[in-house]
Formats: C-alpha cells, structure tokens, sequence
C-alpha cells in the first residue's frame, strides 16, 4: 500500500512537470511568434500595439516564407502589405510630394509616374518639383494646360542647388541631381513638416493617402522612413573587390521616403549628412548611388533615424533583385521602382506583368484625370471657373456646338517632347513651323532630309499615339540623328483637328528670329533654308515683311523632286508638276503670279487678295493664327488677312519653291465637301473673324469685308 501510495504521487508530481513543461515550451513559441511578429510590424511599418488585431496565424508559413527576403531571423515570416490594413488621412488632407525632375526624358517619366498618383488618389496634392529649366519649363505648360483640379504645382530652382551638393563626387548617371533629396529639408518651406519623396521612375498602383498613412507610426527619434534595398549591394558581395558605402545589413532604398522635415531640421541634418560624406570620401572617393549611399552611411551611425516601411512601397526591379521575394500577390503591390539603368528592358522573372502595368499609364488619356474630388473643397487652375461657365453656356441643340466647344478646349501641351539642342543665335536664321498628326508621321523623314535647318512641329497625337510617335523616331536613323527639331504634343482632344492652336504652339517655340510657316505633306526645294537665309540678309531690317514660297504639287506618289527652278520649270510644263490646288482652288495662291514668278530674277511685291494663302516667311514675333478656325477652312486666309491688317509687305522669292505630295484626304476635309452643316459653320465663323477685325482696325478692315462677300457672290 505504501508502495503504490508513493507510485501514485510521483505520477502526480511527473503529470504536474509535463503540464509545467508544455506551458513553458508553449509561452517559448508564443513568445518568439509574438516577438518576431512585433519586429516584422516595426520593419513593415506597423505599429507593435496592432499586434491586438491580429491572430496568432494571420498568413501560413508557407506564404510568409514566399514573402520574405532570406536571412529573416523570425523564420522567414513577412507580413503582407494587404493584412495591415492602414487607416486612410482625413478625407481632405493635402498631401505633399517633392521630386527632382531634370531634362527631356525625366519630364516624360514623370508625367507617367503622376497620372499613377492620379488615378489612385483620393486627395488634394501640392506636387514640390525640384527642375532645370528645360523640365520646368516643360511642366509649367503640362501643368497649367493639364488643369486638374485640387492639385497646386510649386518649383524650385535646382541650378540654385547645385553649389550645395557639387563638392560630392558622384559616379551615378543621375549625376549632381541624384543628390539634391539630400538637401529638400532646407529649400522646401519651413512650414511644410512632413513630404513624400519619389524618384521619376517609379509607378503607383495604389492610394498614395496609404503611404501618406505611414508617417503615423515614426517614433518620436525616427525622421525618414525607407524601404529595404532589395538587392546584395551594400553586403559587397556583388563580384570581386566590390566595395560599397556602409549600410545597416542591406541598406535602403531612397526611390521612396517618407521624411519629416521638421524633425531633420531639429536634428540638424544638412550638419549630419555632410559630415557623413566627407569622413567616407577620405576612402571611397566618389558615390556611387548618389543620395542613397549618403543616406544610408548617416543611418548605419544612426540606425534610431529610419523608420522601415513595408517592403510592397518600393518593389525594385533592378539588375540583382530580390524583389519577388517581397510581394505575395498583384494585390500587394504598392509602388514599382524602375531602378535599373535599364528601365523597362530589365530582365525579370515577371519583367512583362510590371511592364504592363507601368504601359497601362504611359497611354492612359491624362484628360479623364480632370475629374473631381467630390466631398472636399476644389481648388480650381486659373482659368478653369471661366472656362467651365464658358462651355455652360453653349447649347447642344445649336448646329455649330461642335466648333464653339472645340474652340474652349484647353489641351494639354507637352512642350519638347524629345530631347532638343537649340540653334546657334543666327542674325538671319529661319524655323520650319508645322503641325501634324499620327496620318502623316511618314512625311518627317522626308522632309529632314530636304530641310537641314530647325524645325518645330506641333503633333496632335493620343497618350497611346505619343508612345508610338516617341518609338518611331527612336528607330529612325534620319529622325534620330537630328536634335534640331522640336516636336511638341498637342494631345487630343474633341472631334474636330485645332489646326491653328497646333501651329501657335509650334510658332511660339521656334527659337530663331524668322519663321518658316509651312504646312507638313510639303516638301521645300533642298536649297531652300540656305536661300531664304540668304534673301533676309539681303532684305534688310524689313521687319514687316512676308516672303512668299511659291507652293507647287504633283498628283504623283513617286517621282524625281527638282533641284533647281530650272527642272522644276520642265516638270510644270511636261504636266509632271502643278501650280498649288489650280483646279480646285485658284484664288489661294493667283496672288502669286507664277507666270511672272517663271522670269523674275528678284524678289517682287503682290497685293492681298480674297482667300490669299500662301506659304510665308516672317518674323517670329509675327501675329498669331486665329484659334477659333478649327477643322478644315480659312484657317491661313485668316492669318494673311491679319498680316496685310498690320501692313506685312507681301514678297515673292525668285527661286524659293515648295511642293505638296499628295495623300488621302483628312477626316476634316471630307466633312467639309458632305456636310452642308459644316460649310454654314466655316460661314459664322468668317463673319465673326471680321466682325473682330472691324473692332480692332476700323474702317480700314472694310476692304476684307467686301472682298469676302465678293468672293462669295462669284461662287
């Protein structure tokens, strides 16, 4: 009995210690779960306090596993981005971005990268664009012509910057401006305490009010957050004798930051940071990642500064990613980094999902972006109040609806859509000004090899069609070697061509003193720009004077094109050749005279004549084209009008010519010769054309008023 008594308490105490050992074992593992899980919040960005919401298996381990970078010691768990679900900023809180924007192709990404915002966004917006003065005089016309409500535009001068960051050598073909983030806290208002930092080349496919979200779980020391650098840079191991600045384990990436401006300031950052590159160039010599290396050697000194974000804010698609070990699904993604120098053309497992993800806003039509955002206060673009009663007012039901709204669209203007070096100051230098759209892109090649000199050619083209503009003249060996010509995006708009707000735009970028105002499917004589360059030194200071260029045509796809007045002359009179539109339109160019044009030796003078249209060089500061001419009619017999109004001496070149290829008719045209509607349009706006001109030029507009209705008696 003794025996089994004692039997039966040592079963109760070895029961007692099996039930004592499962609960430390079991407080073991919920403790590491829990702990790793708090660790995993703070390098994701969330709070360890959200831990309440969560269960103790919010993802499997296998998913976790997929998810995470290698060398977690929480045993590969990495919470996706979609289980923290982040509270939204107040509805109408005004978000803050500042990015650095220089030359041609940075202000084309970046319009890409702000459409994504856009499309997400829930918020008002001030855009802090840090530009040279090619991009900011690029975006102050996509921005202003853009007119998107509740978004304000601020630049800042980055040449003014460059003093503060051209001490540090800097080897990444970003050059100075991949280091002016470093300094945003000392040129951006005081009074701005928090912004969000992007490169130009990364795509949003989210709210950006979500990452906006973020900066409520910086602690009290920490002042930027930051996404882990998804590749081995920073561990050196790259390939042999690899050294790279120092960093906390792999780094950061500074594609996208979250920084608090005040906090940097207090804690005297530009003192930090400059203190910082000055101790590592004693060794290293030059940056190699601009702003990034800097911005990780203060935080491996001062790791209390980063706050780290979720990795899915800053997926880095560059040569040695580790990206997709970050995101679990589509869903999760949050911001694509383009990190690579080669952009698009990165080799990736899932390269052609990211690609078509960032292609879907490279050809989204930014105007469905002008919407709204309904419940908050919005802050309209200059003009846009005018604008909107302006079209309130037309009625729908009047037959001419289409040409009174196409005359109020305010397109948006890309300006310089490829890059572009300016001409030489020339005393007597010319600019070919055209317009065009996509049916006549075939026209450019041909035409720069007849016209050496610059051109600027306005193209009314889609977001789609500007992609498919920008690839054809990248694979064009004609087109590519001429950085001469400026092309300039009208994008489209409404269902009529804006004929004359295409050349205004093409005429008010020409950078040289005199004008060449043509039209695009004609091709000038190959002496033409030396000629014309020739006879304005001749003629003086006339400054009021048009130069008339004979316009010819062939109704032949393929023939031998002149190089002289002489073949030209033999071409006119074997039938090969043709005086401009001489059966369909005599009175646009009879002005002319050609018969006299066949003997002159010199420059001679014409009169004005009804319906006068001929091709013509001028100053540029010459008068505008009427915009309200859309479509098809009058659209140059309205400018040569205005011209002879302001006393232009009219003057035939002797051995100036130009000659029209012919093509299939536009969409303009056709409507023009079926739609009686359409014509009785054209009418009203002749008569309101010269309705203005009396109010502008008195009596002396009297004679173009009696013309027109003499012209309109003979037809």
């Amino acid at each position: 009995m003794l025996l089994r008594g004692r039997l039966r308490a040592m079963g109760a105490v070895a029961l007692l210690l099996l039930l004592l050992l499962l609960l430390v074992v079991g407080f073991f593992l919920s403790g590491r779960d829990t702990e790793c899980e708090r660790r995993e919040l703070g390098r994701r960005g969330g709070d360890p306090c959200d831990l309440c919401l969560l269960t103790p298996r919010v993802l499997s381990d296998g998913l976790r596993a997929a998810a995470t970078l290698d060398g977690d010691p929480c045993g590969s768990r990495n919470l996706s981005a979609s289980s923290l679900q982040p509270l939204l900023p107040p509805k109408c809180e005004l978000l803050h971005v500042a990015i650095v924007c220089a030359g041609y192709n940075s202000s084309r990404d970046i319009i890409t990268l702000v459409k994504s915002v856009l499309f997400y966004r829930k918020n008002p917006l001030h855009l802090h664009l840090v530009t040279d003065a090619v991009a900011r005089n690029i975006l102050e016309t996509l921005f202003r012509t853009w007119m998107v409500p509740a978004v304000a535009v601020s630049f800042y001068d980055a040449e003014a910057l460059k003093p503060l960051i051209s001490w540090v050598p800097n080897k990444h073909y970003s050059g100075l401006y991949g280091l002016m983030k470093l300094v945003l806290p000392s040129i951006l208002p005081l009074s701005l305490a928090r912004v969000i930092v992007l490169d130009t080349d990364v795509t949003f496919s989210s709210d950006i009010a979500e990452l906006w979200t973020l900066f409520a779980r910086f602690s009290d020391k920490q002042v930027v957050g930051l996404v882990e650098n998804q590749s081995d840079w920073y561990l050196g191991n790259l390939w042999k004798n690899h050294r790279p600045w120092p960093a906390l384990g792999r780094g950061f990436n500074t594609g996208v930051i979250l920084m608090r401006l005040d906090r940097l300031r207090q804690t005297g950052w530009e003192e930090m940071w400059k203190l910082m590159a000055r101790r590592e160039l004693l060794t290293l010599m030059a940056t190699s990642l601009a702003d990034q290396d800097i911005f990780n050697a203060v935080i491996k000194e001062h790791p209390e500064l980063v706050h780290p974000l979720p990795c899915v804010w800053n997926v880095q698609l560059s040569d040695h990613t580790l990206a997709e070990r970050c995101y679990l699904e589509a869903a999760d993604l949050k911001v694509i980094h383009w990190n690579s120098p080669k952009k698009l053309q990165v080799k990736n497992k899932h390269a052609e999902f990211f690609r078509n993800l960032h292609l879907t806003f490279l050809g989204y039509d930014g105007k469905l972006l002008r919407r709204e955002l309904f419940g908050c206060p919005n802050q309209l673009p200059p003009g846009a109040e005018q604008l909107q009663q302006a079209l309130a007012q037309l009625d729908e039901e009047e037959p001419c609806f289409e040409f009174r709204q196409q005359q109020l669209t305010v397109h948006r203007v890309h300006l310089t859509f490829l890059a572009h070096e300016p001409p030489p100051p020339r005393a007597h230098d010319v600019t070919l000004v055209a317009q065009l759209s996509m049916d006549r892109l075939q026209m450019l090649e041909a035409l720069c090899r007849h016209w050496p000199g610059p051109m600027s050619l306005a193209l009314y083209l889609t977001d789609a069609e500007a992609q498919q503009f920008l690839h054809f003249v990248e694979t064009s060996p004609v087109l590519s070697a001429r950085k001469d010509v400026a092309y300039h995006v009208v994008y489209r708009e409404g269902p009529l061509y804006p004929i004359n707000q295409l050349r205004n735009v093409a005429l008010a970028q020409a950078l040289t003193p005199y004008v060449f105002l043509s039209d695009i499917d004609f091709l000038p004589a190959y002496s033409l720009y030396d000629s014309l360059r020739a006879s304005i030194e001749q003629l003086g200071s006339r400054r009021k004077a048009a130069l008339v260029v004979p316009a010819f045509e062939t109704l032949q796809y393929r023939f031998s094109f002149p190089n002289s007045k002489a073949e030209l002359l033999t071409l006119l009179d074997a039938g090969s050749l043709h005086t401009f539109r001489y059966h369909e339109w005599p009175q646009g160019h009879m002005p002319t005279d050609y018969p006299r044009w066949r003997e002159a030796q010199a420059p001679y003078r014409v009169q004005w004549s009804a319906d006068y249209e001929p091709y013509v060089v001028v100053s540029r500061d010459c008068p505008r084209y009427d915009p309200r001419f859309v479509g098809f009619g009058w659209n140059k017999v309205a400018h040569i009008i205005e011209l002879d109004a302001q006393d232009y001496e009219l003057l035939v070149l002797p051995e100036a010519f130009s000659i029209h290829l012919p093509h299939a008719p536009s969409l303009d045209i056709s409507r023009f010769r079926s739609s009686p509607t359409y014509r009785d349009c054209l009418q009203a706006l002749k008569e309101e054309f010269h309705q203005d001109l009396s109010r502008r030029y008195g009596s002396a507009a009297l004679k173009y008023l009696t013309a027109l209705q003499q012209s309109q008696s003979r037809a």
